[in-house]
C-alpha cells in the first residue's frame, strides 16, 4: 500500500504575522515558513505505517509556488 500525505507550507507559529498594508493577505518578507504542524503529524503517522510494514511507500505532496 502506497500512503500519500498532503502537505502545506505554512507561516511558523512563534512568529507573529503583519498584515499588508493593503488588506489582500499577509506580509511574508521575512517570515519563517514551515509545515502545516497537522500534517507533520500525518507524515510522522505514514512513516511509522513504512517502518510497520503495512506501506511500502511514502509521497508527501504539495502544490503552489516554487518555495512550496
Amino acid at each position: 500500500m502506497k500512503v500519500m500525505v498532503a502537505c502545506k507550507r505554512v507561516a511558523d507559529a512563534n512568529v507573529r504575522v503583519a498584515v499588508k498594508s493593503d488588506g489582500t493577505g499577509m506580509d511574508t518578507a521575512n517570515v519563517k515558513m514551515s509545515i502545516n504542524p497537522f500534517d507533520e503529524i500525518a507524515v510522522e503517522e505514514a512513516v511509522r505505517l513504512k517502518e510497520a510494514g503495512v506501506a511500502t511507500e511514502v509521497v508527501a505532496v504539495s502544490a503552489g509556488v516554487e518555495q512550496v
